[in-house]
């Protein structure tokens, strides 16, 4: 039987308290504890531009947007940090 401990943070990181609670983008701590991962497997993941979901560098900071991480979360789909070159306009 899982502890209420463990109960309290899985809600903690549900989709739905995440959509109510967390601003447009997030860190990348809260973003790997939404994802059950580690905080430097996380970093690891961002550096090598394979973290689930949409990164954001502004600057030195990293930001996760959140819109992205519900939309991993709840498909179970990744979305990388992708160029999308279907509509591209460079030759």
């Amino acid at each position: 039987m899982p502890s209420q401990n463990s109960a309290t943070q899985h809600g903690q990181f549900s989709p739905a308290h995440i959509r109510a609670t967390w601003s447009g983008t997030a860190s990348v701590e809260e973003a790997a504890q939404a994802f059950g991962l580690s905080r430097s497997k996380s970093y690891d993941l961002v550096r090598r531009g394979e973290f689930p979901c949409r990164v954001l560098r502004i600057g030195r900071a990293t930001r996760i947007v959140t819109a992205s991480l519900l939309r991993v979360l709840e498909s179970g789909e990744p979305e990388y940090n992708t160029v999308d070159t279907r509509h591209s306009t460079l030759p």
